[in-house]
């Protein structure tokens, strides 16, 4: 695993992000409650492995040499509702569905990556909002607050972190024993890795910081809360807070890349987060909208390329193509999400990169949160199953048609 910092540049620590501006800020309460809930995670175990993290970048690498792709999806906002068997298996079953969709129509590796196990925080366009005429501080996830609209339960609390960690725990535990038991994915392999690689925005540093250890075989710190962490639109300043923090780990880490960015600012930040270039360490997340993605992307595929990157290249077609229901509920219209990817495809290839898969907002339950598909969800049944905590998401079988387009897409290449 390449992790040293680079002798050219002022030594990594975890708490070096605290020198840096952090958008986004939790507001957390001017008391000890933080530097407690801070203590305690630093004195629990890992999540994840240094060389689980290390076997990852290994087969981010092959995708990104078009040895294989990923798939990466699940919540928009995990809940601390209890990890159960029955749930675990329905979101290994969904990802199985769809891996063999790629590996069998492609021929190529499918890496599975869930949006899980700490996908607990959410940036918001705005710190406060309204609510039947009452100014509350946003809902940013259950790391954060709490969704009623109510004063109390939106204070940030830094307890928090300790009940998301609690939740990941368990999580990775019922991964780890699927895996077990003989029910990892059709190409990932065992060892004792989980039965799925985990993912997250690693927005709220005061969570990530505490879990991120040095490990000395691999000379190099490892955060160890996520396998693949990220950093979103919102906190991808190359200066800023976010970047500098996710730029000393080990890990593979991800950056969301939307229309506003320039070539200039993706190569700067490529720079900072993969300053040798090492394929399997970055992975860029396309998130531009339907209509604008073949006008914005070709140009940083060739600005990436020519600086002498090989990243990942995802497409997210759920962020750019939110709109707002008659009814008043947040959807995503199907027929976007789908012309996205397949855009996506044809700006990634005219610009000589490598399509690198797909990340997805989506859930293995039966709910009506987009619209459109062959399973035919109309705007008038979005209330029907709209459970999701914060943004709308694919279901399963919205799910499946997404990916199999995308695969067809490619195969037309």
């Amino acid at each position: 695993m390449t992790g040293s910092w680079p002798r050219d540049r002022a030594p990594w620590h975890p708490a070096s992000w605290r020198r840096r501006p952090a958008g986004q800020p939790p507001g957390w309460p001017q008391d000890d409650r933080l530097r407690q809930a801070r203590d305690q995670l630093a004195a629990r175990p890992g999540l994840v492995t240094a060389r689980e993290v290390a076997t990852l970048r290994r087969r981010l690498a092959d995708v990104a040499w078009g040895r294989g792709l990923v798939i990466q999806m699940g919540d928009c906002a995990e809940t601390f509702a209890p990890a159960t068997p029955t749930g675990i298996g329905r979101t290994l079953e969904l990802f199985r569905d769809v891996t063999r969709t790629v590996e069998e129509r492609l021929v190529l590796p499918a890496l599975a990556v869930g949006r899980i196990a700490g996908q607990f925080a959410k940036p918001r366009s705005s710190p406060t909002e309204e609510i039947d005429g009452l100014p509350l501080p946003a809902f940013r996830g259950f790391l954060v607050n709490d969704m009623p609209p109510d004063a109390i339960a939106r204070r940030p609390e830094p307890r928090r972190m300790l009940w998301g960690y609690e939740h990941a725990a368990r999580t990775l535990f019922l991964l780890r024993r699927a895996a077990d038991e003989g029910l990892p994915l059709r190409g990932h392999w065992g060892d004792g890795l989980p039965a799925l690689w985990t993912s997250h925005e690693a927005l709220v540093l005061d969570y990530e910081e505490p879990l991120t250890r040095w490990d000395a075989e691999a000379d190099a710190w490892v955060l160890t809360s996520t396998h693949l962490p990220w950093t979103g639109e919102r906190t991808r300043h190359p200066d800023g807070a976010h970047v500098r923090f996710l730029a000393g780990l080990s890990n593979p880490v991800g950056c969301k890349v939307g229309p506003a960015m320039t070539p200039g600012e993706i190569v700067r930040l490529a720079g900072t987060l993969d300053p040798g270039r090492d394929p399997g360490r970055l992975v860029l997340i396309s998130r531009m909208g339907a209509d604008r993605i073949e006008e914005r992307l070709p140009q940083l595929v060739e600005a990436v390329r020519a600086a002498g990157h090989a990243p990942v290249w995802l497409c997210d077609p759920m962020h750019g193509n939110t709109v707002r229901a008659a009814g008043g509920h947040k959807t995503r219209r199907m027929g976007a999400v789908v012309a996205e990817t397949e855009a996506f495809v044809r700006a990634v290839c005219r610009a000589g990169g490598r399509p690198g898969g797909l990340h997805l907002e989506s859930t293995a339950e039966d709910v009506t949160e987009c619209v459109g598909g062959r399973c035919g969800i109309s705007e008038k049944d979005l209330p029907r199953a709209y459970l999701t905590a914060c943004d709308p998401r694919l279901n399963a079988d919205q799910t499946k048609e997404t990916v199999e387009r995308f695969v067809d897409q490619l195969k037309r290449i």
